[in-house]
């Protein structure tokens, strides 16, 4: 019997090593699950049916938005994953869970079905802008080339209002978004049980990442940090919140 158990148990050892190591060769090798790839400066784009040209368009403001952080590396190449029937996304889904999109190593992968002409991704009802979806996951693959294995996420447990805030810090560069207290203001005036909020596009952030985003902003337009300084500090989330909102006080009554 005890023979028996070891077999079983190395045939499903074996059979979980098979199955892991072709989970990572698909992951890092998305042609495997693409019918096609696209060269277009530091990108390469896997896609099942014929590329929409407005998309380079949108990976170059992307860049332009990323370019601003300093983690920035312009040799950074990013391969770009798009939902258009390629069975990629659908895996990169299984592994994880259902999002507009994923950004990792050197991987954006998009899970909403987009419409580049119009610049957004839809998910379940919901658009969000896609030029800033692409430089917030940008940002992560940034985060994790500049930071390194260590000391990226998930494996260093950065709280989430420093690693998802700062993506949005950086991606959020548009006209209507740049004012901390008229983004605190909106914040304060949306339906606190809503799970989004809508911008002037009509995309939406959620509120969760919109908090966060509030926060890094506070620290790196108000408290003039860097983001190596934010990764650094201690103060907890908490009393990172209630500094802002004295702040955000202070500036109502000015």
């Amino acid at each position: 019997m005890n023979h028996r158990i070891k077999k079983w148990t190395l045939r499903l050892t074996v059979s979980g090593l098979f199955i892991a190591g072709l989970l990572l060769v698909i992951v890092v090798n998305p042609i495997i699950t693409c019918a096609s790839k696209t060269t277009h400066t530091n990108y390469t784009i896997f896609h099942n049916k014929p590329l929409d040209p407005a998309l380079k368009s949108k990976l170059d403001a992307a860049i332009r938005l990323v370019s601003a952080s300093e983690f920035y590396n312009p040799d950074l190449h990013f391969d770009i994953c798009i939902n258009d029937g390629a069975t990629y996304p659908h895996v990169i889904k299984a592994l994880r869970e259902q999002a507009f999109a994923w950004g990792f190593y050197d991987k954006v992968v998009l899970q909403g079905a987009a419409n580049y002409t119009s610049n957004y991704v839809e998910l379940n009802g919901y658009r969000w802008n896609l030029t800033q979806l692409l430089a917030h996951e940008m940002i992560h693959c940034a985060q994790f080339h500049h930071l390194g294995l260590w000391k990226s996420n998930p494996v260093a447990a950065i709280p989430h209002w420093k690693w998802e805030g700062y993506a949005e810090y950086v991606a959020r560069q548009y006209t209507d978004q740049k004012d901390l207290f008229a983004n605190i203001a909106r914040f304060q005036s949306t339906d606190e049980n809503a799970w989004e909020i809508y911008f002037a596009d009509s995309t939406i952030a959620s509120r969760a990442y919109y908090d966060h985003w509030t926060l890094v902003q506070y620290c790196m337009d108000i408290k003039k940090m860097t983001y190596h300084e934010v990764l650094a500090d201690t103060i907890s989330e908490h009393h990172i919140r209630q500094e802002m909102m004295r702040w955000f006080s202070g500036q109502q009554s000015n």
